[in-house]
């Protein structure tokens, strides 16, 4: 295997050998099997509260990574700060057609093509019934529209999806920055976004009268310009949402990267965007932040790339790809990383 650098000791990670979509598809029997052998482990590192949310330390997995809620126990033995669920559509659905996933191990650069495959809520509702209340971490539900839902439609695939998990999610996340679903980012352009998340922060406030307040967080996606990213945030602070995750895969192609042009990509590509738009992100909202949450996305691949998030703002920090380039002792490589801080 040629590398245009160190193969991120590929090696010592038999998993890189395999093939992404098989590797991709083992990985929930490895977590399923550590729920039969390992505890719970609790990473204690600066720890955050919000809301009413306990956070043992701010790093936690991103979206995509445990679809269908299956997987808690073995991500809680690994030590995660957090957990992000899904994304979650109301109905079932496969991924897209063709190839779907690929990697360059040179460049720790991860593409998908994948399009909200999910189990659907139902699904997911009854695996996550099985966990008492409250969970070990917090649990947020990413939320997404089925992908023959037209965008004039979408608000109610989300407002279904809010109804049905309300009871067994911590807060939910509101994905419309994946590139991976046709048409989907055009809901965070400044002529749709109002229209789209009125009806959706509506119906969470109907249900936080009798069911408590549960937060609403927007996922932005690294590709927005500027004027763009300060719409958004300004329609989701007029309509008072509770946060932001910063950010998503990106549509841009670092040059040699083979990969193809359509799809999102993460990884070590990713990181300068995505540290990018956690700036932009932090000046455009400035002392409006409050108590809103922050959270960073993207190309995290070291345990200082967390602290680094951490100090450009981020109240949290999630991690994908670095499960795939780094392994899941990444979490207690990060723990022991802050300890040796103090």
């Amino acid at each position: 295997m040629m590398c245009k650098r160190p193969c991120v000791g590929v090696w010592r990670k038999p998993w890189l050998w395999l093939p992404p979509k098989v590797a991709h598809d083992l990985a929930p029997f490895f977590l399923y099997s550590r729920t039969f052998v390992f505890k719970a482990a609790t990473y204690r590192w600066r720890p955050f509260s919000w809301r009413g949310l306990e956070f043992a330390n701010r790093l936690g997995i991103a979206g995509g990574v445990d679809k269908d809620g299956s997987s808690l126990p073995g991500w809680w033995s690994l030590g995660v700060g957090f957990i992000e669920v899904g994304t979650v559509t109301p109905l079932p659905q496969g991924p897209n057609p063709g190839k779907i996933i690929a990697r360059d191990a040179g460049r720790a650069a991860l593409w998908n093509k994948m399009g909200f495959p999910s189990r659907g809520m139902d699904r997911v509702a009854e695996n996550l019934r099985k966990f008492s209340r409250p969970y070990h971490t917090p649990v947020f539900i990413n939320i997404g529209k089925n992908r023959d839902t037209r965008n004039e439609s979408a608000a109610s695939d989300y407002v279904t999806c809010i109804q049905s998990l309300y009871d067994f999610a911590d807060a939910f996340v509101i994905n419309i920055s994946s590139p991976n679903t046709s048409g989907l980012r055009e809901l965070l352009r400044p002529e749709n976004l109002k229209g789209f998340l009125a009806p959706i922060i509506e119906a969470r406030n109907k249900l936080a009268s009798s069911s408590g307040r549960k937060p609403l967080l927007l996922k932005l996606s690294p590709d927005l310009e500027q004027s763009d990213l300060e719409n958004a945030i300004d329609v989701s602070l007029a309509l008072n949402i509770d946060g932001w995750i910063v950010s998503n895969t990106t549509l841009s192609r670092e040059e040699g990267l083979d990969f193809p042009k359509e799809g999102g990509v993460s990884g070590g590509p990713l990181a300068p965007l995505a540290k990018d738009i956690l700036r932009r992100t932090m000046m455009i909202i400035g002392p409006r932040k409050e108590d809103r949450l922050l959270i960073s996305a993207g190309g995290v691949m070291s345990p200082q790339d967390v602290k680094d998030r951490l100090d450009l703002g981020a109240d949290l920090v999630q991690i994908y790809s670095a499960l795939i380039f780094e392994g899941p002792s990444f979490f207690k490589r990060t723990s022991a990383f802050f300890k040796n801080l103090v």
